[in-house]
């Protein structure tokens, strides 16, 4: 009876394994952090959790910064979230309420897809967002994070 259990117990780690290995991509999503490309500013990793905390609202020569992120409902924006913002997507949501609540501030504003991303970066000088690396066209600039 008790190696029945040890097999039981040995089919449940082999699941929780393999469950891991087929759901770990989604969450390590080759994200690329990307602006228009006439910005030359560079990045660091808190430079861009402070533009899409609202803690910082310029790039580093002083012009404005419009941050833009994915919907809530994009696996990128989880993906986003936890390695640029070190949170779940619901741990942002939960801040932005706060932060609207006391009268902190804004999120940023949200576009459906990474083509919209795309189109409303290349449009806009000031704006900065993320994209799956596939997605990157010319129109837009991949900013080397430091």
């Amino acid at each position: 009876m008790k190696l029945s259990r040890f097999r039981s117990l040995q089919g449940c780690l082999s699941l929780v394994f393999t469950a891991g290995i087929v759901f770990a991509p989604a969450l390590r999503a080759d994200i690329a952090i990307i602006a228009h490309p006439s910005n030359n500013n560079s990045l660091s990793a808190k430079d861009v959790e402070r533009l899409f905390t609202g803690k910082t609202k310029s790039f580093a020569d002083g012009t404005k910064a419009e941050p833009l992120n994915l919907v809530s409902s994009q696996g990128n924006r989880e993906a986003f979230d936890q390695q640029y913002l070190g949170r779940s997507t619901t741990q942002v949501s939960a801040f932005w309420s706060q932060q609207i609540f006391t009268g902190k501030g804004m999120p940023p504003k949200e576009v459906g897809s990474d083509a919209e991303m795309l189109k409303e970066i290349s449009s806009n000088p000031n704006a900065i967002g993320y994209v799956d690396r596939a997605a990157v066209d010319g129109s837009v600039k991949v900013m080397t994070i430091n």
